[in-house]
């Protein structure tokens, strides 16, 4: 039997007891008690939905203390940080509450029906939604709390009124333990079956491809590399009934610095770049990646600046030993491919120190191996002749989760074609700031073209992540009773 090991990753060395792996066995009745427990999970009230992820919310605070000294052991990412994605978390399972007590996964649209013949004409109508059943949420690494086993896609998916069973990360086992023994405890205080949220571990691509074949899973969430994500995709589109897939996948997330606001505002800009580039080790899926800028005496300065501002930060430690060996090659492409560094220092065997190159916008438009995402702390400088060379970038980057644009605020042609080409590419165009620090909103979306997104049409976060987990079904003069259910699945 396959086993996982807590390992320190600020010091290498394993921690306490290996953690067994999911047998096939265990997987199948993971699946099997998620099912069971479908039906009267997608028909439960509202207040009920509420009850539990409320429930989760706080007993994640009670034992905060405990959990984020786990989550440091096994992340190095820093208690502070750690706080507050708990934090995040827990507010994140509030706000699906909140969205399920207003009844949103159960609102119908109702039409009464129209005489005469169609198509005016029309018997009455009621359009409701329902759950798809279990869902398999892929936990990421980079997020120990809020992409993890009580994180927005459990949290929307039972708000939702579906199922979950978690693969938990490799990297953090011990915590992964733990929280899903936080969600066992509330489960039982609301009377609840434990299949409602279940969990398997392990390391082994075959654990996760035995998981997403199984006949009784409705749907899958994956949050991870482009490639691992592939793999699993073509392994749910292979099934005897495939299922829908929703990934978050690789990102480069460009940023476009104009002249005109780095002369303005150059310094500020560089240091909230080289914040964000460097913090928890650049291990975001938003980190910005590539930053485009056109030839001109601001440029050159922001770019003095930047470099200066990257090299005083500390190396933090990375997830795990395959984060930093995958960084590493990542980087040594760039070298390969004609990149210029800019700041490479050594950094530790298990924390690199933040990296910095520059490239001429023609090289990046020659090279595709230059547009790839470097999952951690560097950035690839392009540096444009023109505008048409930014947007030239900008189409060669492709499909993106987020891409900012910095000085485009006036409305002018040239920035109407900037924002045309971002909003082609990326699910997200920001104006100021940094794209790091996602919000849970409304008005949220968080994905992007196929590939850093599978389904496009959908977020994970926001509120409108629930929708993933939701089929329309049309109802045509329905009885009285059904009716009254209100949208509320039978």
């Amino acid at each position: 039997m396959s086993t996982l090991q807590t390992v320190n990753a600020r010091t290498g060395e394993p921690r306490g007891k290996p953690i067994p792996a999911s047998t096939h066995e265990e997987i199948d009745a993971a699946v099997t008690h998620a099912a069971a427990a479908a039906e009267s999970w997608a028909s439960s009230a509202p207040i009920k939905r509420a009850q539990l992820l409320r429930g989760l919310a706080g007993a994640l605070e009670i034992d905060a203390e405990t959990l984020v000294a786990w989550a440091e052991l096994e992340t190095a990412l820093g208690p502070v940080r750690l706080a507050g994605e708990l934090e995040r978390c827990a507010f994140q399972l509030r706000r699906f509450a909140e969205l399920a007590e207003a009844g949103v996964p159960t609102a119908a649209l109702v039409e009464p029906a129209a005489p005469g013949a169609p198509p005016r004409g029309h018997p009455g109508l009621m359009r409701q939604r329902q759950p798809l059943g279990p869902v398999a949420v892929f936990a990421a690494s980079a997020f120990p709390f809020g992409s993890s086993v009580l994180g927005g896609d459990t949290a929307s998916a039972l708000a939702a009124g579906c199922p979950v069973i978690v693969k938990a990360h490799p990297a953090h086992p011990g915590l992964s333990q733990r929280l899903h023994a936080v969600a066992r405890q509330v489960l039982a205080l609301n009377g609840l079956p434990e299949g409602l949220l279940g969990m398997v571990q392990g390391a082994e691509p075959e654990i996760g491809a035995t998981l997403v074949r199984h006949p009784q899973l409705a749907a899958v969430t994956f949050t991870g590399t482009q490639r691992s994500g592939l793999a699993l995709q073509a392994l749910v589109q292979a099934r005897e009934r495939p299922i829908p897939f929703f990934g978050q996948l690789s990102s480069t997330n460009p940023v476009v610095a104009l002249p005109e606001v780095l002369a303005l505002r150059g310094a500020e800009l560089a240091t909230a770049l080289a914040t964000t580039i460097a913090q928890g080790g650049g291990q975001f899926c938003t980190s910005p990646g590539v930053v485009v800028l056109l030839k001109d005496p601001a440029s050159d300065e922001f770019v003095a600046q930047l470099t200066r501002l990257l090299g005083q930060h500390k190396p933090q430690p990375m997830l795990s030993s395959s984060t930093r060996s995958a960084f590493d090659a990542g980087v040594r492409g760039w070298l390969d491919q004609g990149a210029h560094p800019l700041l490479a220092p050594p950094g530790t065997p298990l924390a690199p120190s933040a990296q910095l190159f520059q490239v001429s916008a023609a090289r990046f438009l020659e090279r595709p191996a230059l547009r790839g995402e470097v999952f951690g702390p560097a950035c690839l400088l392009v540096r444009a002749e023109s505008r048409d060379d930014v947007i030239a970038v900008l189409r060669a980057v492709g499909a993106s989760l987020t891409v900012t644009l910095w000085g485009a605020d006036a409305d002018t042609p040239d920035n109407h074609a900037l924002v045309r080409t971002a909003t082609a590419i990326a699910g997200r165009v920001l104006f100021s700031g940094v794209p790091t620090g996602v919000t849970i909103s409304p008005a949220q979306h968080h994905g992007g073209p196929w590939p850093v997104t599978t389904e496009p049409q959908h977020t994970s976060l926001g509120d409108a992540a629930l929708d993933r987990f939701l089929r329309p079904v049309c109802l045509q003069d329905p009885p009285p009773w059904l009716q009254a259910r209100r949208g509320l699945p039978c």
